[in-house]
């Protein structure tokens, strides 16, 4: 599934494309994706400007100048794709702008969906209401992830995992992080020391825009929207590497947390 950094390099691809442009044409070709498309986004959107593009969490925020935002979330497999030669199957909308460019949401195992939400109501939407701040954003500090923490007898790996304690972040960039760290995934939250939630802070902004910059990492059919494959998979220090050595000298391990893959290093993650 695409994870935050993926999202953020599709927001930013849209962007140079989308912003500040109107969109003279919206096509839905199918009744829905994981849930139906809101019925009037045809007529909410055409004829409207694009004033902002933006993120929140792993959703994406396409808002017009009518005051409505279009919500989206590329669920399994979904991507933007601009300027497409032709419009496949699996192209379940299309929006053009009055400059011809055409971006077509694709989708081929239809576990994405779409929202249209008054702008003004976004931190009252459904998903919206209950998260956590921004990883990137100045509500990432260690004295939230102490406040959050506190008590807590739960492994550190699954209470990050908590959209209500860090919006956004996923399985992959939270081995990662935790890595850098050094950290034990298996730890509990509540045991985990001030000086090292300062390093845990600082590594997971640091691993978020290095994936950022290398185009996010591309599982399965991810890729961003001009096409191009991201290329931070090959930046991964534990995570998808059992048995391959860290950089310590240790040897990565796997164990399954919460129904997920956990990587880690149990020489340098303590």
């Amino acid at each position: 599934m695409p994870e935050l950094p993926e999202v953020e390099t599709t927001v930013r691809g849209l962007a140079t494309v989308l912003a500040g442009e109107r969109l003279t044409r919206v096509m839905v070709r199918r009744p829905d994706l994981r849930r139906p498309f809101p019925p009037d986004l045809v007529q909410a959107l055409t004829g409207a400007r694009v004033v902002a593009l933006g993120r929140r969490a792993k959703y994406g925020l396409i808002q017009t100048d009518r005051g409505r935002t279009m919500v989206f979330h590329l669920g399994m497999s979904g991507r933007w794709r601009i300027d497409p030669g032709e419009i496949g199957k699996h192209d379940h909308l299309v929006l053009e702008t009055a400059r011809g460019r055409v971006l077509a949401l694709n989708d081929a195992r239809r576990f994405g969906s779409v929202d249209l939400v008054d702008t003004a109501a976004l931190d009252a939407f459904g998903p919206f209401a209950a998260l956590g701040p921004e990883p990137l954003g100045p509500g990432l500090t260690v004295a939230h992830l102490a406040q959050a923490f506190d008590g807590r007898v739960a492994a550190v790996k699954l209470v990050l995992l908590d959209q209500g304690v860090v919006a956004g972040l996923g399985n992959i960039y939270v081995c990662e992080a935790l890595h850098r760290a050094r950290i034990h995934p298996e730890r509990a939250a509540g045991a985990v020391s001030r000086a090292a939630l300062s390093r845990l802070v600082l590594e997971i902004r640091a691993v978020l825009e290095e994936a950022i910059e290398a185009g996010g990492s591309t599982l399965r059919d991810y890729a961003r929207p001009d096409g191009e494959l991201g290329y931070f998979a090959k930046e991964w220090r534990v995570y998808g590497r059992e048995g391959k050595p860290c950089g310590c000298g240790g040897t990565v391990r796997r164990i399954v947390q919460g129904g997920r893959s956990t990587f880690f290093c149990p020489r340098c993650q303590k």
